[in-house]
């Protein structure tokens, strides 16, 4: 278990270091946005009605075919051809109207014929297709996660053929980066024009965004005359911010702070349990890693329910797999291991040839050392770092935290780590085939420790191509077992997501599931 004395510690030093980000950044510094970007009372006025958010992660672009923040749909700019239905768990109508396939791999889509752009353009057949094919052109993970061969478009009409049978096909879709755009536009990086409730006025990279209501929305104009959709890093910074009224909604306060925002009259905090799941990701390039032994030790080092206890008070469950227990997919683990802690992980790396020497776990001469990346926009991730650092220090594996900006980005292009703590939706679309095509297959766009097993290339392969949804679901297990087996990734637990608003004021905020839908037409203020 995590010791009162080093959460407190941890806990201290993570507090100091959101107070210094907080009095330390200046308007200027773009990077590190002082707390916001809000707006103060006399552009309030001017705006009318007007909503200021504030989100966790910057972003530097608004390309919404590459942008891994998805701003661009979470701030209400674009939409998609579909999007989830979060009670049902399935897709469900959005710009497209309807979509049919006999086969699984040749695809009608009827498109609503009410949409238009931000510009005033009408949302075309033709302009979709500019869009999807833009799409596959900027991101080689749509192109693997969509399989499109062709498209073709005749009025509001478009028919897609992939390259294989892909029954899924339809709800990868969902995706914010197949999001559809005037692909014509002439500054897309920095001014995107899409079909949403709120067009781009004015961005500001790292820092935020100023959004005004469009009046031809399709779906019925937003009562907002404006949104600031604003970022900031640190936790603590944005519990401040809404506690000295700077900004109205307030995305991931710092846990810690809950109880006293709890207090202030007229703040509602929100939480629900989400399709994410923070983890161990293994490098299996690194040849320490490569060792199952070595996996598992690490597996076993991880104090499940001790951290969401004491990091996160509470608010999440410890995870065994990638998905939540509650999906129709999600394995029961009956065959689980139940051995963990210090002497479990001793267990096993002396069954991959390790002896304690001195004080460091050694083989072949040479101390385990191991290279941790984390990252601070989810700031319960360095927490989490500093504390398996600890655990693994007393049973003489060194562990070296490395603080890195873009998980995504440093992941993809270096190789000079052997874990790290990494936060990903598993079933944001619903089913099991994004997250373990995305992660686990050769393709994957998010598979950043390198796996390649044939085994489990062909149960992922299997499953692309069935359609009947028990079917899926027994697949799916199937390979979250495997995964699970062969610790390909350690899971450490599944966050609820926390949002903090200022309810006297702001009507209609919805904390979703996905984490894909905020910034609505139905959004408002009293």
């Amino acid at each position: 278990m995590l010791s009162k004395k080093i959460v407190s510690t941890l806990s201290l030093i993570a507090l100091t270091t959101g107070l210094l980000s907080a009095c330390g950044s200046s308007a200027g510094d773009a990077s590190k946005p002082a707390v916001t970007g809000a707006a103060d009372s006399s552009s309030d006025a001017a705006a009318g009605k007007h909503v200021r958010f504030l989100y966790n992660f910057s972003t530097r672009s608004l390309d919404p075919h590459v942008d891994s923040s998805y701003v661009p749909l979470r701030a209400g700019i674009t939409e998609t051809l579909v999007r989830l239905d979060e009670d049902k768990l399935t897709v469900a109508p959005w710009l497209a109207e309807s979509w049919d396939s006999k086969d699984g791999q040749h695809w009608t889509i009827d498109l609503r014929d009410d949409v238009t752009f931000q510009n005033g353009k009408p949302m075309t057949g033709d302009a979709v297709k500019a869009s999807l094919e833009r799409a596959l052109k900027e991101s080689p993970s749509i192109q693997n996660a969509l399989k499109i061969k062709s498209i073709t478009a005749e009025g509001d009409k478009l028919e897609i053929t992939t390259t294989q049978p892909f029954p899924e096909f339809a709800s990868e879709l969902v995706h914010p980066n197949t999001a559809i755009i005037d692909a014509s536009a002439p500054d897309i990086v920095n001014k995107p024009i899409g079909t949403g409730p709120f067009k781009l006025d004015s961005f500001t990279p790292g820092s935020k965004l100023e959004l005004s209501r469009y009046d031809g929305y399709w779906n019925g104009a937003s009562p907002l005359d404006a949104v600031t959709f604003a970022f900031n890093e640190d936790a603590n910074a944005r519990s401040l911010a809404l506690k000295s009224g700077q900004v109205d909604i307030v995305y991931r306060p710092e846990v810690e702070s809950l109880d006293s925002l709890k207090a202030i009259d007229g703040v509602t905090v929100e939480s629900t349990s989400t399709f994410r799941v923070h983890q161990l990701t293994m490098n299996m390039q690194r040849a320490p890693i490569q060792d199952l032994n070595v996996r598992r030790a690490l597996d076993a080092l991880i104090d499940r329910q001790g951290i969401v206890d004491t990091i996160l008070l509470g608010y999440g469950e410890p995870a065994i797999g990638p998905f939540l227990p509650s999906l129709p997919f999600a394995p029961k683990y009956e065959h689980a291991a139940t051995t963990s802690g210090p002497e479990a992980a001793k267990g096993y790396l002396e069954a991959a040839g390790y002896k304690l020497e001195n004080g460091a776990m050694t083989k072949d001469g040479k101390p385990l050392k191991l290279t941790l990346l984390t990252y601070s926009s989810r700031a319960d991730l360095p927490l989490i770092a500093q504390v398996f650092q600890s655990d693994a220090k007393k049973i003489g594996v060194e562990v070296e935290i490395r603080q890195i900006d873009t998980p995504e980005e440093y992941m993809a292009s270096n190789r000079d780590w052997d874990i790290a703590t990494y936060s990903n939706l598993t079933a944001p679309r619903g089913d099991a085939g994004y997250y373990l095509n995305a992660t686990y297959h050769p393709t994957g766009a998010l598979n950043f420790s390198g796996s390649e097993d044939p085994k489990l290339t062909a149960i992922i392969d299997k499953l692309n191509g069935t359609v009947d949804q028990k079917q899926r679901a027994v697949l799916a297990e199937q390979a979250a077992n495997y995964v699970h087996d062969q610790v390909l990734n350690a899971f450490v637990l599944h966050p609820a997501t926390i949002v903090a608003y200022n309810s006297k004021k702001v009507k209609n905020w919805v904390t979703t599931r996905s984490e894909y839908y905020m910034i609505t037409n139905k959004l408002d203020v009293m």
